[in-house]
């Protein structure tokens, strides 16, 4: 995993504390792309969190992005993201 794929976790793994968190760096997808030649990374995360039970998704991507705060400034071009509470859980 990259530098910026274990920063992603931490800051998820602090704020939400999910029961199951799945990142994938997608970077290599996007050579040449805008947000790629910043420097900057494309990643998709699915997580499950207790933390999203009873929201809706919007609110529960906010709170992705809360957690993730300036990395999307400095790591993250790109976030693509799916949140599901334990209930949800395949």
């Amino acid at each position: 995993m990259s530098v910026r794929s274990d920063r992603l976790r931490e800051r998820i793994d602090a704020a939400l504390a999910p029961s199951r968190l799945d990142i994938v760096d997608e970077s290599h997808l996007h050579v040449g792309h805008a947000g790629a030649r910043d420097g900057r990374g494309h990643f998709r995360v699915r997580l499950w969190s207790e933390r999203f039970a009873g929201l809706r998704p919007l609110a529960c991507h906010r709170l992705v992005y809360e957690a993730v705060g300036d990395l999307m400034d400095t790591d993250i071009h790109a976030l693509a993201i799916e949140v599901l509470a334990p209930e949800e859980i395949p």
